[in-house]
């Protein structure tokens, strides 16, 4: 009965999620490009759960996020360029057939997307060299921190909110902290192969997880102590 069955999803290569889920919804990237399928989380009576599709883009979702402050409040990113802010029903309704607000063109496509975890209505995006931080409400940036060498792989809020990690085709992890710099305050080797990299804050810690390829490209964990950020631990 924890099984999904008989949904349509899509393979395409991006650096973001493929599958999120908030407290009521389940979302993945869909066959057809530009669209999301969206799941209720639990079935209403012992039910089937249905499959709708949400379609978001005029190209490739490449990233999404569920709100933490509103578990219906949905951010999808595109290869079209473009950040879109949707408000997923209740139960039992269609699904929107606009988007709550727009933000972008960024210069770009869009490569990843993250809630702020502590402040309602901010959000971090990235697209190419860049990241976006977005005041969601006012539709405006916040500011933009550029320091990056290649296209931006990952990104990641320190669970506390204070700090934004992030991993890059340059094979370095850097930490921003967006209120009192757009620089990186922090900047460190990660992997020696730039094929592919995630990051990962270890909860309001000072520690961080990255994932990437070594030289020989074989896979690798790396843990990370940020008041050492010289080398792994």
């Amino acid at each position: 009965q924890a099984w999904i069955g008989g949904i349509r999803a899509g393979s395409i290569a991006s650096c973001g999620s493929h599958v999120k889920a908030s407290c009521r919804w389940i979302a993945f990237n869909a066959e057809a490009a530009g669209v999301l399928g969206i799941v209720p989380l639990e079935c209403e009576d012992g039910g089937k759960r249905t499959v709708s599709q949400l379609c978001c883009h005029s190209d490739v979702v490449t990233d999404f996020d569920f709100s933490p402050f509103d578990q219906l409040l949905l951010a999808t990113g595109s290869a079209d360029e473009t950040v879109k802010v949707w408000r997923l029903p209740e139960s039992g309704q269609d699904l929107p057939s606009a988007a709550r607000l727009t933000l972008g063109p960024g210069g770009g496509p869009l490569d990843v997307l993250q809630f702020h975890p502590t402040a309602d209505g901010v959000l971090a995006s990235g697209a190419g060299k860049r990241v976006t931080v977005w005041d969601v409400g006012q539709q405006q940036p916040l500011t933009a921190l550029d320091s990056h060498g290649d296209q931006l792989q990952s990104l990641a809020w320190k669970r506390d909110g204070r700090l934004l990690g992030t991993s890059c085709k340059d094979k370095k992890l850097r930490i921003f902290d967006p209120r009192a710099s757009p620089a990186a305050s922090q900047s460190v080797l990660g992997h020696e192969n730039n094929k592919d990299s995630r990051l990962l804050w270890m909860g309001s810690s000072d520690y961080l997880i990255s994932i990437g390829f070594s030289q020989m490209r074989e896979r690798e964990v790396k843990l990370w102590d940020t008041r050492r950020y010289s080398g792994g631990v």
